[in-house]
């Protein structure tokens, strides 16, 4: 049965949890999967230059400590490359950011998970990655065991794991070690209700305690409902960043309208 959620009041303590100003991130287009070798040999050697492709331009904003922020958008907004960026993982090209706490992101986990060791000893080596003493670690096990309920899988080597599996062990990890900064991406629409609902309940619970939460989401519910602020991007770009549910309709106009053009493009081509 679903639990009834709500965000509770942002909690202004006068420090931004997050900073960032006019961010930007170029990526060559030189070496892309559809680009052949011989092309991308061509190109090396080409006096034309490449236009180039801001997957991020220009963005700026702040996380308030106890605030939940939503970022919405079509896909190839730029929502995960931000995301990457908070978490460390990609420098930007220009612009600057400051992040000012301890940072716990499901990007991280990701990439420090082993496939060949079991549930249990991946918790160990996040906790390394995160920089936690053993001990520290050994005392989270139980709760994160519990909060990811794999049952006799949490023994069995990561490899065996399903992509929801995974989710949700990174998840429970991610949101135990007591994170001033929490990032997620879409990990919320993983798994059965029980587990949303569980997931749902900690994120609400790590508001309450003053953490900054940035949630990149296609459940526009979740947005409305659980954040406290929202940001849409398009192509790279803020669009709008405000009120959740006003944000919320914009993103959903701007697609409707998108979607209404295209049916009119092929609807032209085929005459």
């Amino acid at each position: 049965m679903s639990v009834a959620l709500q965000a509770p009041p942002l909690k202004r303590t006068g420090a931004h949890a997050i900073d960032a100003v006019d961010l930007g991130v170029q990526y060559s287009l030189r070496f892309t999967k559809k680009t052949t070798l011989r092309q991308s040999f061509m190109q090396m050697f080409s006096r034309e230059p490449l236009e180039p492709f801001w997957a991020l331009r220009g963005v700026s904003f702040n996380l308030v400590r106890g605030e939940s922020l939503g970022v919405i958008g079509p896909n190839g907004a730029g929502k995960s490359t931000l995301l990457q960026v908070l978490a460390g993982i990609i420098q930007p090209s220009e612009g600057a950011v400051e992040v000012h706490g301890h940072v716990s992101s499901l990007l991280t986990l990701g990439a420090g998970f082993d496939s060949e060791l079991s549930g249990t000893d991946n918790i160990l080596l996040a906790g390394a990655f995160l920089g936690l003493p053993d001990a520290v670690v050994r005392d989270l096990m139980p709760s994160i065991i519990e909060f990811a309920d794999l049952g006799r899988f949490i023994d069995a080597p990561l490899k065996t794991y399903s992509s929801g599996m995974r989710a949700r062990l990174g998840f429970a990890i991610a949101t135990s070690v007591d994170p001033d900064i929490l990032l997620l991406d879409e990990v919320l629409a993983t798994g059965d209700a029980d587990f949303r609902d569980k997931s749902k309940a900690r994120v609400i619970e790590l508001v309450k305690a003053a953490k900054g939460i940035v949630l990149v989401t296609h459940d526009m519910g979740w947005v409305t409902e659980y954040c406290n602020r929202a940001i849409l991007l398009e192509q790279g770009r803020v669009i709008h960043e405000g009120d959740p549910a006003d944000t919320v309709k914009i993103h959903v106009e701007r697609s409707a309208q998108r979607k209404a053009e295209r049916a009119a493009q092929l609807g032209t081509a085929a005459i």
